[in-house]
């Protein structure tokens, strides 16, 4: 039986974005040439926020002591659980060297980005783990100066706990600035602050489409687009576990894809029942985008087998993919396409999202068919060296000097002779190519 779809999405998110791209590209050639006052006029504009821009050492120990004890607990178990896995992500990168030929050695050595700016998102939702999962990762990758920008609410300021976590993952500064005037300040060092090297951290479609047209300048972590997760289960997964962990991953906005691919026509008839009796019990905002992305965006399909239900997952490569279905070893080692996998109901994408380790900026839109989610090695460049004696140089510039010929390139191939020229003087050599 041919893949069933019980529910086909209406539209893709790609499709909906709205294009932004000329509004923002006027808005960063504007802050470039006026700096500043240009950033500052845009931030009483979009944040309607007059406050500092840079917070004092006084509005950070007051945001602090806002915060009740119990949350700052979960902060730093979060923290520290981001923390352990970064490190050992850096483990798994070593400095290292090689003899090449005899006498030409050459080498891998990482170096960490100096200055990197996060955005963390306070609009909608106040993104605590956001600023957990950069800032923390940054600093486990040894940035020299770490900068976190986040919106203000209008007249009031950042979120107390995105400050006070921002401060205990090793944020150097935090600014109250938000959109696009916050990524072209990270970008361009305004007020101060260093270039970044790197901006890192999710955002709105504005932020988004100002880091994708600073690429190049600036590094990023990744093209970002609305989150989406995949769920696989089978006749073994709980329904309930399932639709909730459904309605969890809608709620991020409306147009946030979720699928079930499921060989169960029960569960996807359940499911199909159970998602929109669980939306409507929730508050109004989330409600409200959760409805509409279940409505405009969500799949359920129907698969003859596991093998079948893993050729789907690898198509849509989804930021999350999580797996409720027996032999979950068989599905790890399968499975090729994910941002991150999540094996098992005893683990859920809001786990991977907060608190338990790895990172949660992830790749969208099928971007996890070529690449991985922000980690400390995104932090650090891997760049390589070498070196030679006499005895290493003979073998390379021989074959530099003829390659060099045959593409042409007579100006590579004389720094090559000249060294042949300098360190064997009484030898001759065929630096031509053969008729």
């Amino acid at each position: 039986m041919p893949t069933e779809y019980l529910k086909k999405a209406s539209k893709t998110s790609v499709a909906d974005a709205n294009d932004v791209s000329e509004l923002v590209e006027n808005i960063l050639e504007e802050i470039r040439s006026g700096g500043e006052s240009v950033v500052e006029k845009y931030a009483k504009q979009f944040d309607k926020y007059d406050g500092n821009i840079f917070l004092t050492e006084d509005e950070i120990e007051k945001a602090a002591e806002a915060i009740p004890e119990n949350l700052k607990d979960d902060i730093r178990f979060a923290r520290d659980n981001v923390r352990k896995f970064a490190e050992a992500q850096k483990s798994t990168i070593s400095d290292t060297e090689i003899e090449i030929v005899p006498g030409l050695i050459a080498g891998q050595k990482s170096i960490p980005c100096q200055s990197v700016g996060c955005y963390v998102p306070g609009g909608r939702y106040s993104h605590i783990a956001s600023a957990i999962m950069t800032v923390t990762t940054a600093k486990v990758a040894g940035c020299e100066h770490i900068a976190v920008c986040s919106p203000p609410r209008p007249n009031i300021g950042i979120n107390p706990a995105i400050i006070y976590t921002s401060r205990i993952c090793g944020a150097d500064k935090i600014l109250a600035l938000g959109g696009v005037q916050a990524i072209a300040t990270m970008a361009f060092g305004l007020f101060n602050l260093p270039q970044s090297d790197i901006l890192v951290g999710p955002g709105n479609q504005f932020v988004a489409e100002a880091k994708r047209i600073l690429f190049g300048q600036v590094g990023i972590d990744m093209f970002a687009g609305p989150t989406d997760s995949l769920i696989i289960a089978d006749q073994t997964a709980d329904p309930e576990l399932v639709a909730a962990d459904l309605v969890g991953q809608a709620e991020h906005g409306y147009n946030s894809p979720v699928w079930l691919v499921t060989t169960d026509r029960d569960l996807a008839d359940n499911t199909m029942t159970r998602v929109p009796q669980l939306i409507a019990d929730l508050p109004e905002l989330n409600r409200n985008n959760a409805e509409a992305a279940w409505r405009d965006f969500a799949e359920i399909i129907v698969c003859d087998d596991r093998e079948e239900m893993a050729v789907v997952a690898d198509t849509y490569a989804p930021e999350h993919l999580s797996v409720q279905a027996e032999d979950l070893d068989w599905f790890l080692k399968r499975l090729k396409c994910y941002g991150s996998l999540f094996l098992g109901e005893h683990t859920t994408v809001a786990f991977g999202d907060k608190a338990s380790g790895p990172n949660h900026v992830l790749p969208t839109s099928g971007a996890a068919r070529y690449t991985g989610g922000l980690s400390v090695h995104k932090y650090m460049k891997i760049v390589t060296w070498q070196r030679a004696n006499a005895e290493g140089v003979k073998p390379i510039a021989e074959a530099t000097a003829r390659i060099s010929r045959l593409e042409g390139m007579e100006g590579h191939a004389r720094t090559a002779d000249i060294r042949l020229a300098k360190y064997y003087p009484d030898q001759s050599f065929n630096l031509q190519i053969d008729e």
